[in-house]
């Protein structure tokens, strides 16, 4: 029963990370924006959906509509306005990505502050479908089940759209060599600019998933910012099956050690599994090596 409990909490957990890296793996993949405030998007659209669900009744899975567009939004509006200038004056990849760090982390700040002054420092969340459900001698709540469904959903609706259709095929040829894109005549800016607005807002829908059922605060972006992270990097930079992967073997690790170990030494057993997977395969589980 334990084992069936851990496996059920831990594929929930891991379905969440998987589908918040994805959004950091179309930032970081294509438009080579390492986002050091990507965790705080997701804590705001936490925020959002709890103000739309206890205040106007909207429920967190309609919230979707709301979220998910306004998040690309202010997404796109902050490549456009901060990340651009950085863009045109980087003389390579590398050095945009230095500034696109120090850059997001000021960012961070900003909207961690902003988060810390309209909700303060207090732990929110409310209850949606917090029903419980007997499921192979398990018992989960029906909400974590819709947050696990819906992010399959979406992890497979993004697969398929970046696999399947003309403008995924740009974005995937931008992830691999943009100077090679542009010779034909691939928007290497706008394929970017999208791709990071995209990954916003896959990040917002991390945040109105999570939020149905886990408590969250003004601080806590920078924790999913570095889970996102090792993820990324566990999966494969740019490879989204290598990060729904390591989302789903961090989700499950993660859940064995606070269930069978001790909670407390839940960030060890992910910096242990990320280091493990660092020294067998630096390249990442899925990702491909430099030639």
């Amino acid at each position: 029963m334990v084992l069936i409990d851990i496996l059920i909490s831990g594929l929930i957990l891991g379905g969440m990370y998987a589908l918040v890296a994805m959004g950091l793996t179309l930032q970081y993949g294509v438009a080579r924006i390492l986002n050091l405030a990507y965790g705080e998007v997701l804590i705001a659209s936490a925020f959002a959906t709890y103000v739309l669900y206890t205040g106007f009744a909207i429920s967190p899975l309609l919230g979707l509509l709301i979220v998910l567009p306004l998040a690309f939004a202010a997404n796109w509006l902050i490549y456009r306005v901060m990340l651009t200038p950085l863009v045109k004056r980087a003389r390579n990849r590398v050095t945009l990505e230095i500034d696109s760090i120090l850059a997001t982390f000021g960012l961070l700040f900003v909207l961690q502050g902003i988060a810390f002054v309209v909700f303060g420092g207090q732990y929110y969340s409310y209850s949606y479908l917090s029903v419980p459900l007997h499921l192979g001698g398990s018992i989960v709540s029906v909400n974590r089940l819709l947050a696990l469904g819906f992010a399959a959903a979406l992890g497979i609706a993004l697969y398929l759209a970046l696999t399947r259709t003309r403008s995924g095929t740009a974005i995937r040829a931008v992830a691999v060599d943009p100077t090679s894109a542009q010779l034909v005549a691939i928007n290497v800016r706008r394929v970017a600019g999208f791709a990071f607005a995209l990954g916003g807002a896959m990040c917002a829908a991390g945040g109105v998933l999570t939020s149905m059922f886990l408590t969250f605060n003004a601080a806590m972006g920078v924790v999913f910012t570095m889970k996102a992270l090792i993820v990324v990097i566990m999966g494969g930079v740019g490879n989204l099956l290598g990060a729904l992967l390591a989302g789903l073997l961090l989700g499950l690790i993660e859940t064995f050690v606070a269930r069978l170990v001790d909670p407390g030494l839940t960030l060890a057993a992910n910096f242990a599994l990320f280091l493990a997977v660092l020294l067998i395969r630096p390249q990442g589980l899925l990702g491909r090596r430099a030639s």
